[in-house]
């Protein structure tokens, strides 16, 4: 019955048969060896093999079989096995064979077999009272998916996770019951999917996010594909190819040329308030406007301008809530510190410099005095620059637009020793007379001052410190690098010619303008200069630019 059980699945009996005897022979053999060995003490000196036990030669087996891809021999193994009552199946066993039938449910001559056995495997492993983990859960989701059950797919998922402990769902974990969802057209099940994956801490990435745009454009859900745009806004830098068709699938279609803002819509100022509230290149108040949307693809200059729309793209900052809360961490850290602080050490208050900034607080950069002074200085007569420092200064002075002074922050120890020295004297004396430098105390981690002072004031920081430190990631990456982007300033110094490297004058990311129109930068191997974006407006925008004599490129149809 066993054999008839196997060319039922496709697998020669003759296969099965060989399987099953390695079993027999490698115990014989074994047997044999062991014998020999007993037999033979005039070698001392020989290094005995040792056998590997049954289960471990049955994993090293699948493994192999894994590794080249070869279903139908694991299959074989794995049907020898239970047969052969030699073989304690475990975890790891079920792991590798379920694994190997979901890597191949992309092929389509081996799907149908995948799926089937890999739910007799499954069903096996939940009988034999094995621990599932987060890869086996996976494995397993995937399989459902091929087979259409992404009801199967998310229960399995749902149930894991009700289980708790160290093994907890992933992105991968859940995605095959979302992207079924989804390609199956059931809306409802896919937003189901994300609500639970959000309740578990889980991020959406773009394939996750425009298959969720894609099911809802199609079942005509305009606010969820507004909704979805914006979680690629805040996801995802550029969209790949096939997320670009989504959206202009989406903008090209009649649905969304019958979509229009109302209320607070369509409310043009409110929309220009929720841009500066937001950081720049988004308000989130719903589609604007009326009428047909054209969508062209074009590149942006070097300064940010859509060739096609004429439109300035913004240099998108962190709104204003992300900032607030990343202030008030540092002053929280810098009050745990001066709690920790020895009784030896002069207790200062933070506190006392919010008070200095609030009073000061009219600066365009501040400059961290350390790294530019200490900047190459690696070398034999090498210390701290103050020529450099000064360079640094004078070019922000000069590139001020009303010839403001930036503000230096420096370790107090430092200060002292520029000041003992005559040469530097009276630069650093008329630095802090003039309010252009603030000597930190003791006990403090200078980075913590210059960092604070940039975001309170929210202006450009000069340094090229890596910020690695973990106060530097109190937000997270997405927050801290954006906030990076559009405030640090790096430097160079080439045979003494200093270079200061602005921030971009635009970012490279999803931008909803106050008018309501979109642009969408698409990825690229190429250079930024020749990056496609989608440029994506409501006709009766772009007529009012055109009357206003705004736009200077000329409309060649819907699409290009």
């Amino acid at each position: 019955s066993l054999n008839a059980g196997q060319e039922g699945l496709g697998l020669p009996s003759l296969h099965f048969c060989q399987c099953k005897d390695l079993y027999s022979s490698m115990a014989a053999n074994g047997q044999r060896r062991s014998r020999q060995d007993d037999e033979c003490p005039s070698n001392p000196n020989k290094k005995k093999k040792v056998n590997k036990n049954p289960e471990k030669n049955l994993l090293f087996n699948l493994n192999s079989c894994s590794k080249s891809k070869d279903l139908s021999a694991a299959l074989a193994l794995y049907d020898a096995a239970v047969a052969s009552n030699e073989v304690r199946l475990n975890q790891q066993h079920f792991q590798t064979l379920l694994y190997l039938c979901s890597a191949s449910i992309s092929d389509p001559s081996l799907q149908t077999l995948a799926v089937e056995r890999g739910y007799q495997i499954f069903d096996r492993m939940v009988t034999s009272g094995l621990t599932l983990n987060e890869a086996t859960v996976t494995s397993v989701a995937r399989l459902a998916s091929a087979k259409g059950d992404g009801d199967y797919a998310f229960k399995i998922v749902k149930d894991f996770a009700s289980v708790g402990g160290t093994s907890i769902p992933r992105l991968r974990t859940y995605a095959p019951a979302l992207l079924c969802f989804c390609e199956r057209l059931e809306a409802e099940k896919g937003y189901e999917v994300e609500e639970h994956m959000e309740a578990a801490g889980i991020a959406l990435e773009e394939a996750e996010i425009s298959a969720l745009l894609k099911v809802s454009a199609a079942t005509s859900r305009e606010n969820k594909v507004y909704r979805y745009l914006h979680k690629l806004r805040e996801s995802v830098g550029c969209v790949c190819e096939e997320t670009s068709q989504v959206l202009e699938d989406w903008f090209c279609g009649e649905k969304a040329g019958e979509v229009s803002g109302d209320g607070i819509g369509s409310d043009v100022e409110m929309h220009r308030e929720a841009v500066l509230r937001n950081g720049g290149g988004w308000h989130g108040h719903g589609w604007v406007g009326e009428g047909k949307w054209i969508v062209k693809k074009d590149n942006v200059s070097s300064t940010g301008r859509c060739l096609s729309c004429n439109e300035q793209l913004a240099c998108v900052d962190t709104s204003e809530v992300e900032t607030q809360k990343f202030v008030d961490s540092l002053v929280a850290l810098a009050m745990e510190r001066k709690a920790k602080m020895n009784s030896s050490e002069t207790k200062v208050d933070f506190s006392e410099f919010q008070d200095w900034l609030e009073k000061h607080g009219d600066y365009e950069a501040i400059v961290d005095g350390a790294n530019i002074g200490l900047y190459q200085q690696n070398f034999a007569d090498g210390g701290f620059s103050l020529s450099q420092l000064e360079a640094v200064v004078n070019e922000l002075y000069h590139k001020s637009g009303d010839n403001k002074w930036p503000l230096i922050l420096l370790h107090k120890k430092r200060v002292r020793t520029l000041l003992e020295n005559p040469t530097h004297r009276n630069l650093v004396d008329e630095w802090i007379n003039n309010g252009v430098l603030y000597a930190t105390p003791p006990g403090f981690n200078d980075d913590w001052y210059w960092l604070y002072a940039a975001a309170k004031l929210k202006c450009l920081l000069v340094t090229n410190d890596e910020m690695r430190d973990h106060i530097f990631e109190l937000l997270g990456n997405s927050f801290f690098q954006k906030w990076k982007e559009r405030h640090q300033v790096r430097y160079t110094f080439t045979k003494g010619n200093l270079k200061l490297e602005m921030p971009p004058p635009f970012s490279v990311v999803i931008q909803e303008s106050e008018k309501g129109s979109w642009h969408v930068p698409v990825a690229s191997q190429n250079n930024e200069s020749s990056r496609t974006w989608m440029c994506i407006s409501r006709r009766s925008v772009l007529d009012s630019l055109k009357i206003n004599g705004k736009l200077e490129t000329s409309e060649n149809g819907d699409s290009s």
